[in-house]
């Protein structure tokens, strides 16, 4: 099954907090793959139209949030350009990750699940 593509100009406000965690709801596999997993991370978008926003994982959910979380157990900064492309597919994050357009800190082993978050 193909992963679930967020349309091209959703705001991240839109995509964290409501289109993120219903595509996660909506697939039982991305659930699973979940599994124990309980944490917080923090997505620092810069540029127009960013802003701050968290997803917290626990019980095979994802929950969104606008805002700045207490604590994140990772946290992942990028661009809105590098970002909308990431969702499009159209950079992969290993190559973005080279690319230094997404930088990480804290807990990388989260980087590794969030790709079975976002998809």
């Amino acid at each position: 099954m193909p992963r679930a593509v967020p349309p091209p100009e959703i705001a991240p406000a839109e995509f964290f907090t409501r289109w993120l965690p219903a595509s996660v709801d909506a697939d039982a596999e991305r659930r699973a793959l979940l599994g124990d997993t309980e944490a917080t991370i923090a997505f620092e978008l810069e540029g127009d139209g960013g802003g701050v926003y968290y997803v917290r994982i626990a019980h095979g959910a994802v929950r969104g949030f606008a805002g700045e979380p207490a604590c994140a157990d990772l946290r992942v900064r990028v661009d809105v350009p590098s970002w909308r492309a990431l969702n499009a597919g159209t950079l992969s994050a290993p190559r973005a990750l080279l690319q230094r357009r997404v930088h990480l800190s804290g807990n990388l082993v989260l980087a590794v699940k969030l790709h079975l978050i976002i998809g």
